[in-house]
């Protein structure tokens, strides 16, 4: 008898690449057999975050070349479902401080005739500059001081 493979889905900017990073995309892998990763395109960065660093295809050839990664594409601005289904994940991951929370997460996917995908959240690296924002403000006071 065969097993089933079990596919897990991540998501994110990723555009510094920082331990938090590695943190979030190892403890999705950990769940299953392979792992594709979501890079959110450039339009949906700058509506939901900030002005990204690096463009999306960048940021889509360094997220595929991590060591985690099994599959990593560009997200479609506002239709998250549409990739969800073109990736069929058992398991969505969500990162420690990415907005959705579980249960709302897993209450859209029902409406959408998803809900057959379980919904975990990764925990938070403890690491101290584990988030892009922190790397920035870093840099930009460091370049202050001189």
């Amino acid at each position: 008898m065969c097993e089933e493979m079990v596919r897990v889905m991540a998501s994110g900017v990723f555009d510094i690449i920082h331990t938090g990073h590695i943190s979030y995309l190892q403890q999705a892998k950990a769940l299953g057999d392979e792992l594709a990763v979501v890079v959110a395109c450039d339009s949906t960065v700058r509506k939901n975050k900030h002005e990204p660093v690096t463009p999306e295809g960048m940021r889509l050839k360094i997220v595929k070349c991590l060591k985690p990664v099994d599959v990593a594409v560009i997200g479609r601005e506002g239709d998250i479902f549409g990739t969800v289904r073109e990736i069929s994940p058992d398991i969505i991951v969500l990162g420690f401080d990415q907005a959705f929370g579980e249960d709302e997460l897993g209450k859209r996917l029902e409406e959408n005739g998803l809900g057959h995908i379980k919904v975990l959240r990764a925990t938070e690296c403890a690491e101290d500059l584990s988030a892009t924002r922190r790397i920035i403000s870093r840099i930009r006071n460091q370049a202050g001081d001189r």
